[in-house]
């Protein structure tokens, strides 16, 4: 039986380290999405959880920690943590597929359509993205606020975000177009970028208040996340990072590693992550969480 995430302590507004920030947020979120599915059997509930399961919940620490930056109780911005997650993982779900990157292995379990089959999978990431807009409702602002969380997430979710961005990808991977450093990085602030864009958008939005500086935040994160990305995919061990690796290379894809070599993606990265951290500086030492969190993405390695 999942626990009611009601029940589930969230700390108010005191600032934690990155690492019990983001494991509090992978908790909380995660039990808000198994009790929305709790009553329910069969596979499409197990795969749904079995997606969200496993992962850093980077979008949801962000959700959490931008609403605390606000003076909001984060209790107030589960519904919003959960929802990215609910985005995020049937992304990944979509994106394993055999008819897109064909992947077996994802935070080193089976992938979903692995793990049941494709049509699990396939209605596993739809029920995902319903579930997401249903829990966002239950973000607990103003009714102005809240719209614009639900408009602002299918816009980052949709054809003018994250899946555009992935259809751009496929088009160029499977005509090979040429793509050159001003196409990949307006490709991936879409396809990667958007999302973790707007979960660092999640504590401005529900309190009505500036979003300039969590915006730019939010874009040179994303960007240094899939820079990140791209240096696992070239460098990493797959026992790690929990995936394949080496997919981008064998395909000619072009990458930020590609394009830049590995010393210049680095290089890129680092400058990205500080210009995330100086775009915090409105917030002072009450922001410092996120600014671990800027200097963490480009150093994990998975």
């Amino acid at each position: 039986m999942t626990d009611n995430p009601a029940k589930i302590r969230i700390s108010a507004l005191e600032r934690q380290s990155l690492n019990d920030a983001m494991a509090h947020a992978a908790k909380v979120s995660q039990a808000r999405i198994g009790f929305a599915l709790s009553g329910l059997s069969g596979d499409l509930p197990d795969a749904m959880l079995y997606a969200v399961t496993g992962g850093k919940a980077l979008r949801a620490f962000l959700a959490l920690e931008t609403a605390r930056l606000h003076g909001i109780n984060p209790v107030s911005a589960v519904g919003a943590a959960a929802a990215i997650e609910c985005i995020h993982a049937y992304s990944l779900v979509h994106d394993d597929l055999p008819c897109m990157d064909d992947d077996e292995l994802r935070r080193g379990q089976p992938t979903v359509h692995k793990q049941w089959d494709e049509a699990t999978a396939v209605l596993a990431g739809d029920g995902l993205q319903a579930l997401a807009f249903e829990l966002l409702v239950q973000a607990e602002c103003a009714p102005r606020a809240k719209l614009n969380l639900l408009m602002s997430l299918s816009h980052a979710a949709g054809v003018r975000g994250m899946v555009g961005g992935q259809s751009a990808d496929i088009a160029a991977e499977t005509a090979q177009l040429p793509l050159d450093l001003e196409d990949i990085t307006a490709l991936q602030a879409s396809k990667t970028g958007a999302l973790i864009s707007w979960a660092a958008l999640v504590g401005p939005r529900m309190a009505e208040a500036e979003r300039e500086p969590l915006s730019l935040y939010g874009e040179a994160l994303g960007l240094a996340f899939q820079i990140a990305d791209d240096l696992l995919d070239h460098f990493g061990d797959p026992t790690i990072v929990g995936k394949a690796v080496g997919k981008d290379a064998a395909a000619g894809k072009a990458t930020f590693v590609s394009l830049l070599g590995p010393d210049g993606a680095k290089s890129r990265a680092n400058e990205l992550v500080e210009q995330a951290c100086d775009a915090l500086s409105p917030y002072g030492d009450d922001a410092e969480t996120l600014k671990e969190a800027a200097r963490f993405v480009i150093a994990r390695n998975h």
